[in-house]
């Protein structure tokens, strides 16, 4: 049935036939169209955020927490380059988002009118894809496509800028529209005789392992990878990005591979001969030195976008589809291997990397002087809240000590920011994955520096009915830059200290400014503190016993911590170190 209505109008019925329940934004002039129908639709909450960027990442954890598609909306010029961070996050880490810009009236676009900005310019390099609509008979048709686009293949960010005056003028609405993107038809399906070639290659192996990234989430493909690596026998390392994809107690599991990696994972990939890498980029902060990464090792890469394939490190049988189908194949082939009695013997192999995780296991530093460690609170906090919650990390020294120390035992369970590295990720992200599965519990694991970012969504949280947790590991510092300026600055520690400024020896100035516990009660949260180890398990539990407004726990942590291993930026992951000083003894045969 066609009925007429407005360009808004028929913008806010394409989300809700495209089963759009909530919109992150904020409203503004050029935006305001849409505003006026949003407000009669039943189907659609719209959840008033505190900043734009807070809107984009908000998005970002729905969509990372429930498998849908997140979506926030912004005015034009300052409203929209706000969501360029969030729509360069998910472009990095393949979250599917859809971003709605009002735009300036097309017959004003080009004259620098007021509040304009050419945000499909600016968004170009970092969207899967975008659009610039200026007839409203085209709103619905693109919404349609931009949901098709953002969801499909290798998920995105797909922005969709909207003229005011296509918003404003009537047209005519029917549905379903007729999608026209030609030469969009992303490929699922792999190639057969690539899968056997596969297969054969790790029967033949004598110490191949699997390098798995955030694609075989992303594939909902968790039960099917662990069916065929248990199958196989062949050991598992996960990147940051795919933390609980595989369980981190299964004895095949290494840990996580990288620059702040175990000793195992690393080892593990570097003395590899075969590397099966499934929904995984092969990036730097994997790699290490690239011409360094894995020398004898034949490479396996299967991905569903063709452009990943061979770009870092070349593939020697490379697999083009959806990693769920790729891994379906690939337990067939690995049977029909099976049959033919071939099979391989890892049994040696398992010898060596055993022996890298006994001697080398994750570990950190007590300080002596009842100091709370990080890591600490980490342990404690994963093996109190358990692992049925959602943890959403922001990025520096906290996120890594969470991927370390908290055990991760189901796929989606870890959200954060891969590979753009975006401070102020954790508290608007974990703000969306709160909505979009509000029936999990949340805690968004914070630093000092990354929480001052966005914590203005704490007031967001708290009117909306949102009762995440946020966990702050307060060093004081900007504690991963400091931690370079330790390592390789000569502990010149220029600008990291947050606790220091021309006028931080002024009398009666606060000990902590912010004071976080404060801050949080202004908010119209629980605000509570942690200094010593013994009181950890009974703030843990403090802050999930209330779940009826936010709760921000201010962990005050030793400064001197570090994260350990580490392979240094640019360095060979063979010079991985243990501790500050103090490498791995690699088998004397390698």
């Amino acid at each position: 049935m066609t009925e007429r209505m407005t360009g808004a109008q028929a913008l806010v019925r394409a989300l809700e036939h495209v089963g759009v329940d909530t919109v992150f934004g904020i409203p503004g002039g050029a935006i305001l169209p849409a505003y006026d129908p949003l407000f009669d639709s039943t189907k659609v909450r719209h959840v008033l955020v505190r900043h734009e960027q807070g809107a984009g990442h908000a998005a970002e954890g729905y969509a990372q927490a429930t498998g849908k598609v997140g979506v926030c909306m912004a005015t034009s010029g300052p409203g929209a380059t706000n969501l360029v961070t969030p729509l360069a996050d998910a472009y990095m880490d393949s979250v599917p988002i859809v971003a709605i810009t009002g735009q300036v009236p097309s017959s004003l676009i080009g004259t620098d009118a007021f509040q304009e900005a050419d945000i499909v310019g600016i968004t170009m390099p970092m969207t899967k894809h975008n659009f610039l609509v200026k007839d409203a008979g085209e709103i619905a048709r693109t919404i349609a496509e931009a949901f098709h686009i953002a969801s499909t293949g290798r998920p995105g960010p797909v922005l969709v800028d909207i003229a005011k005056d296509a918003l404003q003028a009537t047209t005519s609405f029917s549905w379903p529209p007729t999608l026209q993107l030609p030469g969009y038809r992303p490929v699922t399906r792999p190639h057969s005789k690539q899968i056997r070639e596969a297969a054969r290659l790790m029967v033949e192996a004598k110490r191949p392992v699997f390098y798995i990234g955030g694609g075989v989430h992303k594939a909902r493909a968790s039960s099917e990878l662990r069916r065929l690596a248990e199958l196989t026998g062949i050991p598992v390392v996960t990147t940051l990005m795919a933390k609980g994809t595989f369980p981190d107690s299964h004895p095949q599991h290494l840990g996580m591979p990288g620059m702040h990696g175990t000793v195992a994972a690393v080892g593990a990939l570097q003395r590899s001969d075969l590397i099966i890498a499934l929904g995984t980029r092969f990036d730097d902060r994997v790699t290490g030195r690239l011409d360094s990464f894995a020398p004898h090792a034949k490479v396996v890469h299967a991905d569903i976008d063709p452009a990943e394939i061979s770009k870092n490190r070349r593939a020697d049988v490379p697999i083009v589809g959806d990693c769920r189908e790729v891994i379906s194949d690939l337990i067939t082939a690995v049977e029909n291997e099976y049959a033919r009695g071939r099979k391989g013997d890892y049994t040696a192999w398992w010898k060596q990397l055993n022996g890298y995780r006994e001697t080398y296991p994750l570990g950190y530093d007590d300080f002596g002087d009842g100091s709370l460690a990080p890591q600490y609170v980490m342990e404690r906090l994963g093996s109190i809240v358990g692992p049925d919650a959602l943890y959403v990390a922001g990025v520096g020294q906290h996120q890594m000590w969470a991927a370390q120390f908290i055990g991760y035992e189901k796929p989606g369970s870890f959200i954060n920011s891969g590979g753009a590295g975006t401070m102020g990720f954790a508290v608007p992200a974990a703000m969306g994955a709160k909505v979009g599965r509000p029936d999990a519990t949340v805690w968004a694991i914070d630093g000092d520096g990354c929480f001052q970012m966005t914590n203005q969504e704490l007031a967001t949280c708290a009117l909306e009915g949102v009762p995440i947790k946020v966990a702050v590991i307060n060093n004081g510092n900007l504690g991963m830059v400091r931690q370079w300026q330790t390592l390789f600055y000569n502990e010149r520690y220029s600008q990291t200290n947050l606790q220091q400024g021309a006028s931080a020896q002024k009398e009666g100035l606060p000990q902590r400014v912010p004071d976080f516990v404060r801050l949080a009660e202004a908010y119209g949260c629980v605000g509570l503190r942690c200094e010593r180890p013994e009181d950890v398990d009974a703030t843990i539990e403090k802050a999930m016993e209330i779940n009826d407004v936010p709760v921000v726990v201010d962990f005050i942590v030793h400064e001197d911590a570090m994260v350990w291993p580490m392979v240094a930026a640019g360095t060979s992951n063979d010079d991985i170190k243990v501790a500050r000083d103090m490498a791995p003894v690699w088998d004397a045969e390698d």
